[in-house]
């Protein structure tokens, strides 16, 4: 309860909120109006009032009834853990597809919760007095905002078209795609700049990264992979967004490697991993193989982690059993660890496998010469009367290429 209450505010912290003060409570069961016992109500009054606090925010979603009867008690706005992510999540979106999302996720909670509030907003009824002249305004509510939701699903199913067909002209080219998963505030971006030089933010706010971004990465076979950073997960992460970004976690569900990245520094380490495999697997991506990032070994006190084996096995100990992890520790500031999680990458990734293979080049072939060298490894070069003849380690897509030229 300590650990998600902290959590909750670092979540109001990132979104500028200033904590003054915190409460828990326990029950045998919820309150229905209000969630929490009437003294407990009392008391969040009182404190309200001295603090002059603006918003008060509960670790739970609350009904709308609920949220109303807490609002007029307390006399503040009252929000749940939901609407504080929505909120956070809707000033971190910068492309149009992730304001989309962050859209239908907000409309697809406010639906439900909408209420009237004094006649103007009452529902129509029957009997003398009762009768208006049409659509009252909550109706009329309700009515635009499902428009609006069905035009936001029908933008986001153009979107998953376009991934889609963006997939299929990549599986044309054997280029596979790395998917940066993993709790928020792991490192993800920060590893995703030290592998790709790309620039994207990365500060220890939660949720730095919303929008996904995609870029070339060389292996050191030579191999081009494309590497993704996707938003960072979370525990009891809203259902209605985790129905909004589908299109963006297809992306994690495609891939044919996930680097899942734990922040292992964090003493709840092991509950994050838990939860993160958890959201894989709700997304069907539980059996994609997995790399597990053990990040932030420089935080570990006593240098980095000797035996990674042992640590992985206390990550993964409440998870279910995944027999395609392997795991690296590494330290994503410091690049401590990163050569050897590319190894570790060329390895694992089925796709496109390096061969080894013997060419013999005609005089002056410069062109298959530079491509041997830009997308493999050449071990050894014989010159005979006939050119030259090549020994290399390239990709298998390379060789069958070379293959149909002759």
């Amino acid at each position: 309860m300590e650990e998600s209450l902290e959590e909750l505010a670092e979540l109001a912290a990132t979104a500028g909120a200033e904590i003054v003060g915190r409460a828990m409570q326990t029950r045998p069961s919820p309150e229905a109006a209000t969630l929490i016992g009437h003294g407990k109500v009392e008391e969040l009054h009182a404190q309200v009032k001295s603090e002059r606090a603006d918003v008060l925010i509960f670790d739970h979603d609350l009904t709308p009834t609920q949220q109303r009867n807490l609002e007029k008690a307390v006399d503040c706005k009252v929000i749940d853990r939901t609407q504080l992510i929505l909120d956070i999540f809707a000033s971190r979106a910068r492309t149009r597809e992730g304001r989309m999302q962050v859209e239908l996720a907000q409309l697809s909670y406010v639906l439900p919760r909408l209420t009237g509030h004094g006649a103007q907003m009452s529902r129509l009824g029957g009997g003398i007095g009762t009768r208006g002249p049409g659509e009252t305004k909550l109706e009329t509510d309700r009515r635009r905002i499902a428009q609006r939701i069905k035009k936001i699903k029908d933008d986001l199913e153009g979107v998953r078209a376009g991934r889609a067909l963006h997939r299929q002209r990549r599986s044309a080219v054997p280029l596979a795609t790395l998917a940066l998963a993993g709790y928020t505030n792991a490192g993800k971006s920060t590893l995703f700049n030290r592998l790709t030089r790309a620039g994207v933010v990365a500060d220890a706010r939660m949720f730095a990264t919303l929008d996904p971004t995609v870029r070339p990465l060389a292996l050191p076979s030579r191999r081009k992979v494309l590497l993704s950073d996707t938003v960072g997960f979370i525990r009891s992460l809203p259902t209605t967004l985790v129905q909004a970004f589908r299109a963006t976690l297809e992306e994690v569900r495609e891939a044919a490697l996930i680097l899942h990245v734990v922040d292992i520094s964090a003493p709840v380490a092991a509950e994050n991993t838990a939860h993160v495999r958890e959201v894989l697997a709700e997304i069907d991506a539980a059996e994609i193989p997995q790399i597990l990032v053990m990040n932030k070994v420089d935080r570990v006190p006593g240098g980095s982690p000797a035996d990674t084996d042992t640590i992985a096995r206390r990550l993964l100990s409440g998870s279910p059993e995944h027999p395609n992890t392997r795991a690296v520790g590494i330290s994503a500031v410091t690049g401590e660890g990163v050569d050897r999680l590319l190894q570790t990458i060329d390895e694992v990734l089925l796709l496109d496998p390096i061969v080894r293979t013997v060419l013999h080049l005609a005089p002056g072939d410069g062109a298959t010469m530079a491509m041997l060298h830009e997308f493999g490894r050449v071990l050894s070069t014989r010159y005979t009367e006939e050119g030259s003849e090549i020994e290399a380690e390239i990709p298998q897509s390379l060789e069958r290429r070379l293959a149909s030229k002759d």
